[in-house]
């Protein structure tokens, strides 16, 4: 009997199988130890967005894959552990941890998971993951043009470029949220994005009415998750903030991104990997935070469209510059501004210490004539720094050194220039304007 060849429109069956919501695996919570749930019967891959039933609760809980264990999968939430026991349904979403993304964010303040808290709801917007790759450093455009910052301490001797990217090195209490919040008001970004990782829930508001302003809020993103939110979402909050900028800078922005702290940002890490057995290695902090802090930072500067200039603020234990965090974050950015307590005690504000602060891109971004009248402000500063004993205690015999006479005699007048009230905007012609006429007047010889 010959065989007969069905005519069958196999595309029109797999089409209908395709439309169809796949089976969803649903594992079981076997155990909860401090941070970390373990979960069985799940197949995920790290980083996957889970989801897990609470007793007696509607909402699932959010929850990410943060590393695996014996056959079983170890998850970390993204919020409160309450309510979680034995036999807990979880499902495995097969994607990562995305947000809504609109241009209607301006003049939002968002939770660390994305979710608006202040200024009404985003919109409808594109899907964005939060953890991305770097820009290809092959497709970078080159820094060429400054950001002005609006504060004249910066713009004139540590001056930023478009899509460089700065840390801010000081103990607690020496002014860094005040420094970003003069930044965000005054600087010529087009979009601010802030985020406020770790930060004591009194700040918050203090921050965002105080620092910030409404002017400020009108063209900024703040993104916030507080000290006592579950690590994981101090860690998306970094992530989240770092996608809104690329958000914006992908649209042809200029963009500033500051964040406060990195310092918070790796504890939070920190507290991730070793409650998942990972071994400390330096005063603590695993090696993966190490290996993060980069893959963050480097997501920061231009692109081909646009650019993120980066400002994170780094909390040094004890003054301590050359701690762990501070060391790896220094040798990554572009430069750093180091805020210096002595001064801040003598009511100079910003609290910038000229000496020990560097931008690496100010060579290139400004005129000769620029880069000597700044290296000439160091210079002086240098000098009375050096003999500042010598001269406080009436030891100095005027004539000894030319320079150190020099020193003395432009001292007051430095200091003055290098003060900003906090509520003062100085642009950038105003600021090469008060540089130029520094040293117009004649001094000694």
């Amino acid at each position: 009997m010959a065989s007969r060849v069905l005519d069958i429109d196999y595309e029109r069956y797999f089409k209908e199988i395709w439309a169809h919501t796949p089976l969803r695996v649903k594992g079981k919570v076997t155990q909860v130890i401090g941070l970390v749930m373990e979960v069985s019967g799940l197949r995920p891959t790290i980083g996957e967005y889970c989801l897990v039933e609470v007793e007696g609760q509607k909402e699932p809980l959010g929850a990410e894959v943060v590393g695996f264990r014996q056959g079983k999968s170890l998850l970390m939430p993204l919020g409160s552990l309450r309510g979680i026991g034995p036999g807990c349904g979880v499902v495995a979403t097969g994607k990562p941890f995305y947000i809504k993304l609109s241009p209607e964010l301006q003049g939002k303040v968002l939770d660390g998971l994305g979710r608006p808290i202040l200024g009404g709801e985003t919109g409808k917007g594109l899907t964005y993951s939060v953890e991305n790759q770097p820009p290809n450093p092959l497709e970078r455009r080159p820094i060429e043009e400054v950001m002005v910052t609006g504060v004249r301490a910066i713009d004139c001797l540590l001056t930023c470029g478009q899509g460089q990217r700065i840390g801010i090195f000081s103990g607690s209490g020496v002014g860094k949220s005040t420094l970003l919040g003069m930044i965000a008001r005054f600087s010529a970004a087009e979009v601010s994005v802030i985020a406020l990782v770790g930060e004591r829930g009194r700040e918050v508001m203090d921050f965002i009415n105080n620092d910030l302003g409404p002017e400020g809020l009108k063209r900024s993103v703040v993104v916030v998750s507080t000290s006592d939110r579950p690590a994981l979402e101090r860690v998306k909050a970094a992530h989240v903030a770092t996608a809104v900028a690329e958000y914006f800078r992908d649209r042809g922005r200029r963009v500033i991104l500051m964040m406060d702290s990195v310092t918070r940002y790796a504890m939070a890490l920190r507290e991730i990997g070793l409650a998942i057995g990972e071994p400390p290695a330096t005063k603590g902090y695993t090696p993966s935070v190490f290996a993060a802090l980069p893959r963050l930072l480097e997501r920061s500067g231009t692109s081909a469209s646009g650019s993120i200039t980066g400002f994170y603020t780094v909390l040094v234990d004890g003054d301590d510059f050359n701690e762990p965090i501070a060391d790896a974050v220094r040798g990554i950015l572009d430069g750093h501004i180091v805020l210096s307590r002595k001064l801040a005690a003598r009511n100079h504000f910003p609290a910038i210490d000229v000496l020990e602060s560097t931008s690496r891109l100010m060579p290139y971004l400004v005129p000769l004539e620029h880069r000597e009248h700044a290296g000439r402000v160091t210079e002086l500063l240098a000098a009375y720094r050096d003999n500042e004993d010598l001269i406080n205690i009436g030891a100095y015999v005027k004539g000894s050194n030319p320079g150190v006479d020099r020193a003395i005699a432009y001292r007051e007048r430095i200091e003055q220039f290098l003060r900003q009230d906090l509520s003062q905007s100085v642009s950038w012609e105003e600021s090469m304007q008060a540089f130029a006429s520094l040293f117009a007047a004649e001094g000694p010889k």
